[in-house]
């Protein structure tokens, strides 16, 4: 019998226990809230994600969550962040996750892999730094590219988000230095032009927020 997904989110946060008290805690309250966890290992669920590399990976748990579903064979984690990296590698001792620092800004050298995520990284680049990074991570990957982004286009729910990001930018763990989403039309013509077929659903859950999500599938 499967694992339910409390049962993978509750092991996945006891990775972090006996980590640093802010990475604990903020680990703990993202698996609790967003709903992108869910999202994705339901998707892993039904076709396991093989080799996946996790673009801005924060500290890890996206990735580390799959390993634990085992809907992954191996993660590979790239962030700009030193310290979260230090997290996500320390909670994913004994699982076959890797993690590398990197400025997405200004270095789009992408490894090849089965799966990429690429979760609330897009929206926080400036427009032409995100859509050569999208172009890269499409070039790079074999099967499947899951983007999440805030999409400007969705009245007061993007006019709430874009305020609470640029409100949050001096004090959030993974703030960019702006907050710039370009518009999910010319992110799916990107992923589109790359051969893949694209779906974009709502990925806010009962929040304010205008988060969607791009599942972009290419047969092997």
């Amino acid at each position: 019998m499967a694992d339910s997904l409390d049962d993978v989110l509750v092991r996945t946060a006891q990775r972090y226990v006996s980590g640093r008290r802010f990475a604990r805690h903020y680990v703990a309250s993202k698996l609790r809230t967003d709903p992108v966890h869910g999202a994705v290992l339901g998707l892993a669920a039904a076709e396991p994600f093989g080799d996946v590399l996790d673009v801005g990976c924060g500290r890890g748990q996206l990735g580390i969550a799959l390993l634990e579903a085992g809907s992954a064979r191996a993660v590979t984690g790239l962030d700009w962040a030193g310290g979260a990296l230090d997290d996500a590698r320390r909670a994913g001792a004994g699982l076959a996750f890797t993690a590398h620092a990197q400025d997405l800004a200004t270095d789009d050298r992408i490894p090849p892999c089965d799966t990429a995520l690429v979760i609330d990284v897009l929206y926080i680049l400036r427009q032409v730094q995100a859509l050569r990074l999208l172009a890269a991570i499409a070039q790079a990957t074999r099967h499947r590219v899951l983007v999440r982004t805030l999409d400007p286009a969705l009245g007061w729910r993007s006019r709430v988000h874009l305020a609470l990001e640029r409100l949050g930018r001096p004090v959030w763990p993974h703030a960019g230095a702006v907050v710039d989403p370009a518009p999910v039309p010319v992110l799916t013509e990107i992923l589109t032009q790359a051969g893949f077929a694209v779906a974009v659903t709502p990925c806010w859950a009962g929040t304010p927020f205008a988060n969607v999500l791009l599942t972009a599938r290419r047969d092997a």
